[in-house]
């Protein structure tokens, strides 16, 4: 049946819910973005991978030669860390094309052919014989994960009711975290070889969730496609859902877009503009808060506060807090409002960071810390505390809330790009700074930017909670 014959052979046509009268359950939203971020984990997944199995890497103390336990193939330090960097490399490359399919095949099916490179990429790995082939998986693995950075959120922000549409927002960093959390756990007691075959799971499940779940009502009304986008929202909101006032405000929203977006749109419409320029920025404070160097460091950090935890089970322990802390976020989210946890993030991280600076200058100058190994402990686990209620999951969640439907696929595709060029960076300079720096002064210039995010956020960044659309673009152009 074409979508415009008469509706009297499919009851979603002519809802019988009169309008403004229907009534949700939030259930599926639930089930769907637990589905959709099976690809958050699968991206966790590969983010933590290099954790466990470079420690795995034997001998740890000789120089310049590290060879893996299976088959006996060697790498070289240096090599040892581009198979950590390729994964940043290869997200940058899987940013655009993911916003340009998810635009013209949609968002259900880009989110499912996301599961073939990363399922690639577990073989590639798997069946390693030499530095090669595992440049390529993580490469291949990379570009999925930078792709599902760009379809997962925006998926998920459109399936979700505006009530829950943070609470579902914070998934993607909440399975993101829960995937790094599977790594450090299960790695850190298995052959890294056993760690690839079982992480390969997790791709298998998001095809499975993907054939269970409908296509995005906003894709499908951009396609003209009305009728399936009625029958995708009851699956969605339920069998009561207004779906007419529903598709109204979802068609009111593309209207009020200009259509099939281009580049030059993002930066001659100064809504666009406004909208691409605090999603870059968050981004930007997100790795310029430097989670990476504190995360290095947590294991010197627990031994220096007299602790004698094996250093796997000090990364199991930094998992569980992100876990706890992102789960609360994402509670808390629709109730506190996005500006509020983002200001107490950059605010305490800041805060933590400069702490930690003064505790590792003291060490420097050989003053006797031993009294005050509480306090670089109390540090780090306020920073991930802090870092996960707030920089964590709001960057993500807020690039699918500020975008107009029409730039939303290209703006959060060179979001993912910046987002991914900036790990990259951070994360391979790091080691330099700490050369050239010190730790004190590493430290204190990612806490000096936090000090910037703080007073950015607190003039530029608007409040999306319990907003449209329509809403949101209208604070972004000034006529709030």
């Amino acid at each position: 049946m074409s979508n415009n014959a008469p509706g009297a052979t499919n009851p979603m046509l002519y809802d019988p819910i009169p309008e403004g009268q229907g009534s949700t359950t939030k259930r599926n939203q639930f089930i769907a973005a637990l589905g959709i971020c099976m690809a958050a984990v699968s991206g966790g997944t590969a983010l933590a991978w290099t954790s466990p199995v470079l420690a795995q890497i034997v001998p740890v103390n000789q120089s310049s030669t590290i060879v893996l336990e299976r088959d006996g193939f060697q790498l070289t330090q240096d090599e040892g860390s581009w198979v950590g960097a390729f994964l940043a490399v290869g997200a940058f490359l899987g940013a655009l094309p993911a916003g340009y399919l998810a635009e013209k095949i949609g968002r259900k099916y880009t989110t499912m052919s996301l599961a073939l490179p990363y399922l690639i990429s577990w073989a590639l790995i798997i069946f390693a014989n030499g530095a090669g082939m595992l440049y390529a998986g993580r490469l291949v693995i990379g570009i999925a994960t930078g792709a599902s950075c760009v379809v997962a959120p925006m998926f998920v922000s459109e399936i979700a009711e505006t009530s829950i549409r943070g609470a579902l927002g914070a998934f993607f960093q909440l399975h993101l975290t829960v995937g790094i959390l599977f790594v450090y756990a299960v790695g850190s007691y298995t052959h890294w070889v056993t760690l690839s075959i079982l992480c390969a799971i997790f791709p298998v499940l998001l095809i499975v969730a993907m054939f269970i779940v409908p296509e995005s009502p906003v894709y499908l009304v951009k396609k003209g496609r009305r009728i399936d986008a009625g029958v995708a929202l009851k699956w969605f909101w339920g069998p009561n859902a207004d779906t007419q006032s529903a598709l109204q405000t979802i068609q009111a929203d593309l209207d009020a877009a200009s259509g099939e977006a281009k580049v030059s749109d993002l930066f001659t419409n100064a809504t666009n503009r406004a909208a691409l320029f605090i999603s870059l920025l968050l981004m930007f404070f997100q790795q310029f808060s430097g989670i990476n160097a504190v995360i290095f460091y947590t294991a010197p950090i627990f031994q220096s506060a007299g602790s004698t935890m094996d250093p796997a089970v000090c990364s199991i322990v930094v998992g569980v807090v992100q876990v706890v802390m992102t789960l609360a976020s994402s509670v808390l989210i629709d109730k506190a409002g996005r500006r509020i946890l983002l200001l107490q993030s950059s605010a305490i991280m800041g805060s933590c960071l400069i702490v930690l600076g003064v505790y590792f200058k003291l060490q420097n100058d050989k003053v006797d810390v031993s009294n005050l190994g509480w306090l670089p402990l109390a540090s780090v686990v306020l920073f991930i505390v802090s870092f996960s209620l707030g920089f964590g999951p709001i960057p993500w969640m807020m690039m699918g809330e500020l975008c107009a439907p029409d730039i939303k696929g290209l703006a959060s595709a060179l979001a993912v790009m910046f987002n991914w060029t900036l790990v990259f960076l951070v994360t391979k300079s790091f080691g330099t700074m700490q050369e050239l720096l010190g730790s004190d002064w590493t430290f204190w210039f990612f806490g000096a930017w936090m000090i910037v995010c703080t007073v950015y956020v607190f003039i530029k960044v608007p409040e999306t909670k319990g907003k449209t659309n329509a809403q949101i673009q209208a604070i972004l152009s000034g006529k709030k």
